[in-house]
């Protein structure tokens, strides 16, 4: 029998379900299924938590060799209200 890998979602309502292909040939034999995440959902952070993060992340760079490019000029528009 050949390994199978799949990806599935599961529902809104926390059913996976799943359709696995198999030959005639592989008919009444046991198999082991096993169900992992393939990533894990996004952690929500408090206000205070994301500002603590800025602070300890702001100056951290210490390549001297970084430098921010160019960023250009703004491009000029139509004015919306005359």
């Amino acid at each position: 029998m050949t390994p199978v890998e799949l990806k599935s979602r599961v529902d809104a309502n926390g059913i996976l379900n799943l359709s696995v292909p198999f030959t005639k040939s592989d008919a009444n034999r046991e198999v082991r299924v096993t169900v992992e995440p393939l990533d894990e959902p996004p952690s929500t952070m408090s206000v205070d938590l994301w500002q603590q993060f800025v602070h300890e992340m702001a100056g951290s760079i210490v390549d001297p060799t970084f430098r921010r490019h160019p960023q250009g000029d703004f491009e000029r528009r139509d004015e919306l209200f005359q």
